[in-house]
C-alpha cells in the first residue's frame, strides 16, 4: 500500500471505544456445552454474548461448544461494531453479505513503488491505469460470500439485524450450522463429535482440503478451549475438551470437490493449491513476472514478507497470472484460510520493492485492506498464515522475529529516491502480537530493568492511537485496536511528531505515514526515561512514547546493539546490503553501494540483527545462463533504524551487548 492511498468506499459500522482485552479466569463462565443459558437473575452486562451463544444453541439444537468454536475461528468472538471484514463478513459468526460490503481496490497498481526493486532494470510500475476488483453480480458470487442472506431466510431475522446485532448474528450462525447438519442427513446431536461435516460445510469452502483444514482448526479450538474479553468488552469462555474425537468420515458425504496440492510447497496442516505465476518472455527481452533462481543452494532465504492484497481474492489471483506484471509466492484467502502458491521458493518473486530483500525472501499476500480498519482479518486466515510461516521458517532456517518476518511496511527503500513510494501494508491494524503467539514465538520481557533495549508490545485491543485518512484525507479513522505506538520529539503528546527526512514531508497521523510509528515486536535501544515515558533511538533522533506501568506499551529486552566506532562523528545507513565494487566478476555490472539520506550520530545505539555479507543476484535476462549471485567481503548488520529495517557496514560500527 503506497503512502498516499485511502480506502475505497464501503458500508462500514461506526466504532466506539472498547474495554481493554483481558483474560477471563472465573470458572462460572464455563457454561454447559449445550443448552441452558445463565439463570434469569443473571444481569452481568459483560455476559450478554455468552448468553446469546447458549440461547442460540438451545433454539437450533447445535452444541454450544461447536457454535463457540466456529465463531472463535471466524472472529475470535469479536463483533467489530457491525463493520464488515474484507470479504463482507459481519459479526462474531462472520456471516457474509458481499453485495453490501465487498470492497474494490488493488494495492499492486497504486503508488510509485517498483515491486521488483532492481535498479539494474527499468522500474516495474503499471502504466495502464488502476486495476480494480469489481463486485460481481449476486448470481456470480460463490456461496461463501452470501451466507448472511441465507441466515436471514432460515431465521426470519432481517439482514440489518444479522449485520449489527451480535445475538442475532449468533442465531444466524446456529441456523446455518443446523441446516448444514440436516443437509448431510445427520441428526441434531448433542455430541460435538457428530458435527464435523457441518462445520466443514460452514466454512464455505468448495473443496474437501480447505473444508477439512477449517474444521480441524475448529476442533483444535474445542480441544484446547479458549477464553477472552472481546473488542466489545464481552467475556466469553469455551471449556477444553481434550478427548473429543470428531467423526472426520463425514467429510466424504459433503459433496465437495477435490483439489490437488501437487506442486505446492505447503504444510499438510493447510489447504493449498498451485496457481502458477507465468514466467514468460515478451517484447525486447522483457519478461515476467518473476526470476528463475536456485535458492537456497545459490543464496539463502532469510526473510518472509507479510503483505495485504488491497483487493479481493478473485482479482488478486487474476493479477498474479498476468505475465507483464508482478508476483508473490503465496496468497491467503480471508473466509477460510485457503492458500494458493504461485512462485516456487527456489525462484525470486517481485513483491517487496527492494531487490536485495526480494532475492532473499518469500512473499505472502493476505486478502485484506490496510486503510480500512473496518475490513478486518479473520482468525482462519491468521492461523493458516502462521502454519505456513512456521513451515517455511523451519524448512529454510528463518528466525521467527520481526527482523526476519517483515511487514511490507518494514522493508527499506533501496535508494533515496525510492523511500517516499515504498508501500505501507499490512499497516497498523495487523495484529502482530496475536500472529506471533500463533507462531509459537510470543513477544515477552526478555531482560530485567535496564536491559538496554525495549520490545514494543501494546495490548492490541486497548491500544487505539488516532489515525486519519482511512476513507477521507484528514478525517479520523474509526477507533480500532492497533499494533502501533506513536513517537514524539519530547515526553509530551503536544510535542512534534518524529520526522522521517527520507520522506521529505512533515510528519502526520495519516494511516499510511510511518514517520513516527513503532510497531509491536520491534526492538529499539533505550535512550532515556521520564516518568511514564520511554525514549528510544529512532531515525537518528531521540523518540519518546508513552509507556505507563499500569498499561505498558513496551517491555524490557536485551541483545546486540551497534554504535558508530570511536572517532566517527556519524555513519551512513543503507537500504540494501550490496557487495563492494571489487566483488563483481566480468560481465556483471557493479551495483552502487549508495547510502540513504539517514545517518547514525556518535553515541546512538540501534538493535542489531544478523551480520551478513554484501550480496547481489544478477538476473536481467529471460535466459538463465547469465544469472549469478555475487557475494562480497564487506559485512553488514541489519538494524531496526526507524519503522523500517536498514543496514550499516560492519566496518563502521562496534557491536556490543545492549546492557554494556
Amino acid at each position: 500500500m503506497p503512502g498516499n492511498a485511502t480506502a475505497p468506499d464501503r458500508t462500514t459500522g461506526r466504532r466506539h471505544a472498547r474495554a481493554a482485552a483481558g483474560t477471563v479466569a472465573c470458572a462460572a463462565l464455563l457454561l454447559p456445552l449445550l443448552g441452558a443459558a445463565p439463570s434469569a437473575g443473571a444481569t452481568d452486562p459483560t455476559d450478554r454474548l455468552q448468553r446469546a451463544f447458549a440461547d442460540a444453541a438451545a433454539t437450533y439444537h447445535v452444541p454450544q461448544s461447536v457454535l463457540l468454536g466456529v465463531s472463535y475461528l471466524q472472529s475470535r468472538w469479536d463483533t467489530h461494531d457491525g463493520a464488515p471484514s474484507v470479504t463482507g463478513g459481519y459479526g462474531p459468526m462472520h456471516l457474509t453479505d458481499a453485495r453490501t460490503a465487498l470492497a474494490q481496490a488493488s494495492h499492486h497498481s497504486d503508488g510509485t513503488e517498483d515491486a521488483r526493486g532492481d535498479s539494474a532494470r527499468p522500474a516495474k510500475i503499471p502504466t495502464t491505469g488502476v486495476r480494480t476488483t469489481e463486485v460481481p453480480r449476486d448470481a456470480q458470487l460463490p456461496d461463501r460470500l452470501k451466507t448472511l442472506p441465507k441466515a436471514a431466510e432460515l431465521t426470519g431475522l432481517s439482514a440489518e439485524a444479522l449485520r449489527t446485532d451480535p445475538a442475532a448474528n449468533v442465531a444466524g450462525g446456529a441456523a446455518l450450522l443446523a441446516a448444514a447438519q440436516r443437509g448431510l442427513g445427520e441428526p441434531l446431536s448433542a455430541d460435538p463429535a457428530d458435527w464435523y461435516g457441518a462445520v466443514a460445510r460452514f466454512s464455505g469452502a468448495d473443496d474437501t482440503a480447505t473444508a477439512a483444514a477449517y474444521a480441524n482448526d475448529v476442533y483444535d479450538v474445542l480441544h484446547t478451549g479458549e477464553e477472552r474479553t472481546t473488542d466489545a468488552g464481552q467475556r466469553v469462555a469455551l471449556a477444553a475438551q481434550p478427548d473429543l474425537a470428531p467423526d472426520t468420515g463425514q467429510l466424504a458425504s459433503t459433496g465437495l470437490r477435490t483439489v490437488s496440492a501437487a506442486g505446492t510447497e505447503c504444510p499438510k496442516t493447510v489447504s493449498c493449491e498451485w496457481i502458477p505465476a507465468p514466467y514468460a518472455e515478451f517484447g525486447d527481452n522483457d519478461y515476467g513476472n518473476h526470476d528463475v533462481g536456485d535458492r537456497p543452494a545459490s543464496q539463502s532465504i532469510r526473510y518472509i514478507v507479510i503483505h495485504d492484497t488491497e483487493g479481493a481474492w478473485d482479482g488478486t489471483i487474476s493479477l498474479v497470472q498476468d505475465p507483464t506484471y508482478v508476483s508473490w509466492n503465496y496468497t491467503l484467502r480471508s473466509t477460510d484460510g485457503h492458500v494458493a502458491q504461485h512462485v516456487k521458493a527456489k525462484d525470486v518473486a517481485w513483491h517487496a520493492g527492494n531487490w536485495y530483500i526480494n532475492a532473499k525472501s518469500i512473499g505472502l499476500e493476505h486478502e485484506g485492506f490496510l486503510a480500512a480498519p473496518d475490513t478486518w482479518y479473520t482468525e482462519a486466515m491468521y492461523r493458516s498464515s502462521a502454519r505456513l510461516v512456521k513451515y517455511l521458517a523451519t524448512k529454510y532456517g528463518i528466525p521467527l522475529d520481526r527482523q526476519h518476518i517483515l511487514g511490507h511496511d518494514t522493508v527499506p527503500g533501496p535508494t533515496t529516491s525510492t523511500i517516499p513510494g515504498m508501500h505501507t501494508d499490512p499497516g497498523p491494524y495487523w495484529d502482530w502480537r496475536h500472529y506471533f503467539e500463533l507462531l509459537d514465538h510470543p513477544f515477552k520481557r526478555s531482560a530485567k530493568k535496564d536491559g538496554g533495549l525495549v520490545t514494543i508490545l501494546p495490548r492490541y485491543t486497548a491500544n487505539q492511537p488516532v489515525f486519519t485518512g482511512c476513507v477521507t484525507k484528514g478525517v479520523p479513522c474509526d477507533a480500532h485496536g492497533s499494533s502501533a505506538v506513536r513517537l514524539y520529539s519530547d515526553h509530551d503528546t503536544n510535542s512534534a511528531l518524529i520526522k522521517d527526512i527520507g520522506l521529505g514531508t512533515a510528519p502526520t497521523d495519516n494511516v499510511n505515514d510511518l514517520s513516527s510509528r513503532a510497531s509491536t515486536g520491534q526492538r529499539y535501544a533505550v535512550a532515556d526515561h521520564w516518568g511514564d515515558w520511554t525514549a528510544i533511538w529512532f531515525l537518528g533522533q531521540k523518540a519518546w512514547f508513552q509507556n505507563p506501568k499500569k498499561q505498558p506499551t513496551a517491555v524490557d529486552a536485551s541483545g546486540l546493539v551497534i554504535t558508530p566506532k570511536a572517532g566517527l562523528d556519524s555513519i551512513p545507513v543503507y537500504g540494501r546490503a550490496y557487495p563492494e565494487k571489487e566483488a563483481y566478476p566480468a560481465g556483471v555490472p557493479a551495483q552502487a553501494v549508495s547510502p540513504l539520506p539517514y545517518r547514525i550520530p556518535a553515541g546512538q545505539r540501534y538493535a542489531a540483527g544478523e551480520k551478513v555479507p554484501g550480496e547481489y543476484f544478477y538476473s536481467v535476462t529471460f535466459a538463465t545462463d547469465s544469472h549469478k549471485v555475487v557475494v562480497g567481503k564487506d559485512q553488514y548488520y541489519e538494524i531496526q533504524y526507524g519503522h523500517r529495517v536498514e543496514f550499516v557496514r560492519a566496518a563502521d560500527v562496534d557491536a556490543v551487548p545492549s546492557s554494556h
